[in-house]
């Protein structure tokens, strides 16, 4: 036998010991170039796709999975470089070299560092053309195991990946959400801690949003002010979580006011939409923004670019730019896409548009692609149509078997509740057996704001059988008392104000039915001593929507806001305020509650929105609470000029209700407090009040002719403080008295009790300053059954107006 050579033997053994002392580095040399670098600097050097894929394709075999990583960025970037119209995605994927990039990366991604794995799952999810893309599930998967010594900036690159793929409720974005909560106090990233807010934030708790709330507080000011993306994840997060924060929004408001002009079609429609679904009020940035979408008008001359320009502009444009908005989008009608017409349907209901020709049009491309529309978008149909004074009966035929079909196969509660109200909404709200089944099959599972939404569709229907067929069948009733049964039962099992108000926060209060609501009201009373800064100011809009006089919620609502003022926003002094003057009620400590609330503000008046100012104002008056300062800075040339500047872009009806408001409170302020000395700003207005029935009664209650003693029905007798009016008409004969009759429905009234609202009772205390003697007449008692003949009701009304005054 041959004898091995000594030298070949001892190099053996040598390099046997350097495998078994770095057998990683073994390998590097084994299979590896000597440097990446030079190849990476070759494909750092392609100018398009196809240079790419030729460097690929020589290279394959030598790639590490460094340069497969530096490969996947270098497409990508190449793709963001191009305008949408030139990108050629599904080119680039379709590519046979792309493919092998693919296995190579598919092959690779274990010994791919942190920050190559996530950019490569970002990118692979760009170009993916399956919904399952098996390198994205390995990529996830490899990503998950080594989640926990991820830095806050991969984690937020990581967790965007997951929202892109829409998993927002998985395991794996709950297990991320735990450690920004474990990490939270030494973040100092807000950019990236942002980006992590918005992903988590359907799955938190609503301590843990608060946490978040204020975290970003102390770091907003460490962002640069041209931060804008930063601001708007901000305001997204405050929109997924239905929180109004004052402070961070106006943090949030002067980036964007601060960077406008950098502001595109796209940012703007952004902020705006989060700021309506937060009704967030920044005249100062609506004004701005509506300058430069203006400009835009003649520059988009695209369907899609147009449409979200007539989508964002039209609610706040004037009248020249709204019928240029019109006649542009009626040239580019017939090339509208479904979601586009259905955009445009909803602007024109914002807008308070009629325009016919341009809603035929519209509505003819709703209705042929109004198969391919989901439930909640036939919803949005459903709800803008008699807006418009739509009504095509094959229309309404087409759209009412949609939503049956999609009612019979649907199992959500949140969907079947959409489903329902879409259907109470048509014409003919009727639903068969297969309907009403699928209903109660959900009612175990949903929550309060379905339970609602289900009574309000329930009772509409049972209105219109009423009306229309003058029966009410048993099924409905039974429907109504299991709705009742499980939402007493789902309030019976809340165990603290927090859970609770997650589920109460998106209903409408006036919506509930009686005996749910009374439960609801029986549950917040419950949890009265959780009511604190932080959700006094959503209890109080809750309660003002409901019409419902809870006294130990309001008298906790005024200690609170006294107790706590300095940790509470003065621009959300107008919310805590509301319920109190809707149902006219005072706490026990009044003049102090008031007095805190308008002092806190003071320092605000030359800033505060002017429709927040003129609603704060005649809620105050309303509770006979007059703030000299408060009005006076109201009242002056240079707000009301402001006001108007506002009015202009609100829509006509709002608009209206604004200024009727203000009308409202002029005639207030001179009635209760001339020694202010305000002028009548709305003369004609406040000389006028509308009443249903009035006279005059001579001393021995016999009426006297009107026009011997006053003027037509409505104008008032001599002003004492108005000594440069012109009296109208004569006084009144010795002992004579004028009678004011008012009849008062259901809704002047609070839900639960016949206790008068706030405006029907500031109305009887003017009548009466007016020198009328106010006679008004509810209508349960008119309704009652002592009064059921004609017979008793003139009776009545004879010792109501010629008798004995009753006390």
């Amino acid at each position: 036998m041959k004898k091995t050579p000594v030298f070949l033997d001892s190099l053996v053994t040598d390099m046997l010991r350097l495998r078994a002392i770095c057998p990683f580095s073994w390998r590097v040399f084994q299979f590896r170039p000597l440097s990446c670098e030079p190849l990476i600097i070759q494909m750092n050097k392609c100018t398009d796709e196809e240079q790419i894929f030729d460097f690929i394709e020589r290279n394959k075999a030598i790639l590490s999975e460094t340069q497969v990583g530096c490969a996947f960025d270098m497409l990508w970037k190449l793709q963001k470089q191009k305008t949408s119209l030139l990108k050629n995605v599904e080119d680039v994927r379709d590519h046979p070299q792309f493919l092998t990039l693919h296995n190579l990366a598919t092959n690779k991604f274990k010994l791919m560092n942190d920050d190559t794995l996530v950019n490569v799952l970002h990118i692979t999810q760009r170009f993916a053309g399956e919904s399952h893309d098996p390198l994205v599930e390995a990529l996830v998967t490899e990503a998950w195991r080594r989640l926990e010594r991820f830095d806050i900036k991969l984690l937020s690159e990581f967790s965007s990946c997951l929202a892109d793929q829409r998993l927002y409720f998985s395991p794996l974005m709950g297990k991320i959400a735990d450690i920004v909560h474990r990490n939270l106090e030494t973040t100092q990233d807000l950019s990236s801690l942002s980006v992590l807010m918005v992903n988590i934030s359907s799955l938190i708790s609503r301590h843990f949003q608060q946490q978040l709330v204020n975290k970003t507080e102390l770091l907003f000011d460490t962002i640069d002010s041209s931060e804008v993306n930063v601001a708007t994840r901000i305001t997204r997060f405050l929109r997924n979580i239905k929180y109004c924060y004052q402070p961070l929004l106006e943090k949030c408001n002067n980036v964007f006011l601060s960077n406008v002009d950098q502001l595109d079609l796209d940012s703007i429609s952004k902020i705006l939409s989060l700021y309506k679904f937060l009704q967030f009020n920044s005249f100062e940035f609506i004004m701005m923004a509506k300058k430069k979408l203006t400009e835009m008008i003649p520059l988009c001359n695209h369907p899609a670019s147009f449409v979200k320009l007539f989508v964002t502009l039209g609610p706040i444009a004037g009248p020249e730019e709204k019928k240029q908005l019109k006649s542009t989008l009626l040239l580019m009608s017939e090339d509208l896409t479904g979601e586009q017409a259905l955009a445009v349907l909803r602007a024109m209901e914002d807008m308070e548009s009629r325009n016919s020709h341009l809603i035929k049009r519209v509505t003819s491309v709703l209705h042929k692609h109004l198969d391919s529309y989901k439930p909640l978008e036939l919803l949005k149909i459903t709800q803008a149509l008699p807006f418009l004074h739509f009504q095509r009966k094959e229309f309404s035929a087409k759209l009412r078997e949609l939503l049956l079909s999609y009612l019979k196969i649907s199992f959500i509660p949140t969907e079947v509740s959409i489903l329902v109200c879409a259907i109470s909404l048509l014409p003919s709200p009727h639903l068969d057996e297969v309907g009403i089944s699928r209903i109660e099959a959900v009612l175990p599972q949903c929550n309060l704001n379905n339970l609602s939404s289900f009574a309000t569709s329930v009772l509409r229907w049972i209105q219109y059988d009423h009306m229309y067929l003058d029966s009410i069948t048993g099924k409905q009733l039974k429907l109504l008392q299991k709705l009742d049964h499980y939402g007493r039962q789902r309030l019976q099992h809340s165990n603290s104000l927090d859970l609770l108000w997650e589920e109460l926060k998106s209903v409408r209060g006036i919506t509930f039915p009686e005996s749910l609501l009374e439960e609801t009201i029986a549950t917040l009373q419950h949890f009265v001593d959780e009511i604190n800064y932080i959700n006094v100011v959503e209890i109080a809009s809750f309660i003002s929507n409901t019409d419902y006089l809870s006294t130990l919620l309001l008298d906790r609502i005024a200690s609170v806001t006294i107790q706590q003022i300095e940790k509470i926003h003065p621009f959300t002094i107008l919310a805590i305020i509301l319920p109190f003057s809707t149902l006219n009620y005072d706490p026990p400590q009044r003049d102090e509650f008031f007095g805190t609330c308008v002092q806190h503000l003071n320092s605000y008046l030359g800033i505060l929105d002017p429709l927040m100012l003129v609603c704060l104002g005649f809620s105050l008056a309303t509770l006979q609470y007059f703030p000299e300062d408060l009005l006076k800075s109201i009242f002056n040339i240079k707000f009301l000029s402001r006001l108007d500047s506002q009015l202009e872009i609100l829509s006509s009806s709002l608009s209206a209700r604004v200024q009727f408001h203000l009308m409202e409170l002029n005639r207030s302020i001179c009635l209760e407090c001339p020694e202010f000395q305000i002028p009548w700003f709305h003369d004609r207005f406040c000389q006028q009040y509308n009443k249903d029935f009035e006279c005059i009664l001579d001393k021995r209650k016999k009426p006297l002719p009107y026009g011997s003693h006053n003027t037509a029905l409505g104008q008032l007798p001599e002003m004492p403080w108005e000594s440069n009016t012109e009296t109208v008409g004569s006084r009144l004969p010795p002992g004579a008295e004028r009678i004011a009759l008012e009849f008062l429905d259901s809704k002047s009234f609070c839900r639960n009790i016949p206790h008068m609202k706030g405006k029907f009772a500031m109305k009887k205390r003017h009548l009466e300053i007016l020198g009328y003697r106010v006679i008004q007449i509810s209508q349960f008692e008119w309704n009652s059954m002592a009064l059921s003949t004609k017979d008793a009701r003139m009776d009545y009304l004879r010792e109501r107006i010629f008798g004995e005054v009753k006390s």
